[in-house]
């Protein structure tokens, strides 16, 4: 049965056989199923002689689907065709000793050696391939965080969040809950392929503002010195992401990265999800050792490649968009002082943001709809994401304790979040003095005045200035270092497009890249 089978899979080519794996709902957004065409894709990548040597070993760190496995013994079955002419000798040595897996949950498991065995349980009669084992070479262990200080020693995900009573799925991934990733199949790995989970809840929310923990991933597969590493993952590491910084800079500065695809839009990859900053594929190789073969896919236009170095002079993250070099170039060529100098961190007066959706909870605050002289007017929003408008109160001034010399002084309001796709930020608001704002917004400023207030909005409105932070967005969430691409200005006087690109002296090419990139704004 089994030969039948697969003779009709891999010798009949014109056979059209729909394929599930294709057509599967995602877990989450943060455990994304991989579909059959992009997990080729990253095969395609790898040198294809390893398919055709029967000591290569392959491990997926993170099966969900068994897609990467599946697909790599489809390759082997045919690269192995004269090393073992008879196919069930074949599938035996390929299922048993080159191809291994850790499953992400009990369900993934079942459903990954679905997948790869054509049953669930490897021992049973329907598996193309008899193992003494009910899970083969596809293992599941449910794994307890190691709580320390209130936090998971290996993954950092919350206690409060994660501490569940048994039974329950605790997203305690066993190949990174371990010291000895090398102790769970005791063998040493030549390609580690996956598409781990994204994102912890840490309570602050999710996508934006949850615990990445797909570099953990990352970090552990090279501990297994691996000679290909290959994954994908959200791009966001490339320009942020919370506690992602030493990984940005670890990823930059290793030159054994050969290739990058990375998509501005992760539709391009995966049906059906939104991922703020798109979705990157990678392969490290051990024997490398040179400039990255990059391309990149702008939402809705071509992909184009380049080759260069991850690690560049102008800028502590990468630069995803290499037409972007140029312009950035010439907006430090002046050595002024950036723009993010002049922006506060998150939560300029340590107001929280639903201020106005949970007003029992500031009761604290005295807020009130009419002024006086002991009170500040505050800014926020009101509802939840598409609903949310913009609204304005009074506070007691002695309950603000982030207080300081901006309050008497005028100021500007930016939203610390919107569409990462978009280059026209929501209306900002001029702050008077006295007035203040909740963690909703970022503040621009202080000025001593409101005309120099004026001047500098109006820099912010020019295409030059939010091109340089549309360059340097990675998710929806924007905060102070999103702002360090952007060159400092006299506000004495207002600046046009015009002005900067003669500044600057931009090219005709590169501000035709920036005024159809850029959207105008009021």
């Amino acid at each position: 049965m089994a030969e039948t089978f697969f003779d009709k899979i891999y010798k009949n080519k014109t056979l059209h056989t729909p394929d599930v794996l294709s057509c599967l709902a995602n877990l989450s957004n943060d455990e994304v199923f991989t579909p059959p065409d992009i997990a080729n894709k990253m095969l395609d990548l790898l040198p294809q002689e390893l398919f055709k040597d029967p000591n290569t070993t392959f491990l997926d760190p993170a099966c969900k689907t068994g897609v990467f496995l599946r697909e790599i013994a489809k390759r082997l079955i045919v690269g192995l065709q004269d090393v073992f002419p008879n196919l069930q000798e074949r599938l035996d040595h390929i299922f048993h000793k080159q191809l291994y897996g850790i499953a992400i949950t009990e369900l993934t498991s079942l459903l990954s050696r679905r997948s790869l065995y054509c049953s669930k349980y490897p021992n049973g009669e329907y598996s193309v391939s008899r193992f003494d084992s009910p899970e083969g070479n596809i293992r599941f262990r449910r794994i307890k965080h190691t709580w320390v200080g209130g936090k998971c020693k290996f993954c950092g995900a919350s206690q409060e969040q994660w501490e569940r009573e048994e039974g329950k799925e605790t997203h305690a991934y066993e190949f990174i809950h371990t010291l000895d990733p090398e102790k769970i199949f005791n063998m040493k790995f030549d390609v580690i392929i996956s598409n781990p989970p994204y994102h912890l809840t840490d309570g602050g929310g999710t996508g934006d503002s949850a615990k990445p923990i797909y570099h953990l991933f990352i970090e552990r597969s090279l501990s297994l010195k691996p000679k290909y590493l290959t994954m994908i993952v959200p791009s966001r590491w490339m320009k942020g992401g919370k506690g992602l910084s030493k990984f940005r800079q670890f990823m930059m500065d290793n030159n054994s990265i050969r290739y990058i695809k990375d998509f501005e839009d992760a539709k391009d990859c995966f049906n059906g999800i939104h991922l703020d900053g798109g979705v990157c594929y990678f392969v490290m190789d051990s024997t490398y050792h040179g400039p990255v073969e990059y391309w990149y896919k702008p939402m809705g236009d071509t992909a184009f490649k380049s080759i260069r170095f991850l690690k560049n002079d102008i800028s502590q993250t990468i630069i995803r968009d290499y037409r972007q070099t140029s312009i950035i170039e010439k907006a430090e060529s002046k050595h002024e002082d950036f723009f993010s100098k002049i922006v506060s961190f998150r939560n300029p007066y340590g107001i929280s943001a639903d201020l106005f959706n949970s007003p029992d909870k500031y009761t604290h605050l005295s807020i009130s709809s009419a002024p006086n002289n002991n009170t500040y007017k505050i800014y926020g929003v009101k509802g939840i994401k598409g609903g949310a408008k913009r609204v304005s109160a009074y506070i007691k001034r002695s309950a603000v304790t982030l207080k300081n010399n901006d309050v008497s002084k005028y100021k500007l309001f930016f939203s610390k979040a919107y569409m990462t796709t978009s280059t026209v930020p929501p209306e900002i608001i001029l702050g008077e003095p006295n007035e203040i704002c909740t963690e909703t917004f970022l503040q621009i400023g202080p000025f001593d005045s409101k005309t120099v207030a004026l001047n500098c909005l109006e820099y912010i409105k020019t295409k030059f200035f939010r091109a340089l932070l549309f360059y340097n967005r990675h998710s929806l969430n924007i905060s102070k270092d999103s702002f360090s691409l952007i060159p400092m200005q006299d506000f004495s006087k207002p600046w046009t497009d015009e002005e900067l690109y003669i500044k600057y002296k931009l090219t005709k090419e590169e501000i035709a890249f920036i005024e159809n990139m850029i959207k105008p704004m009021e």
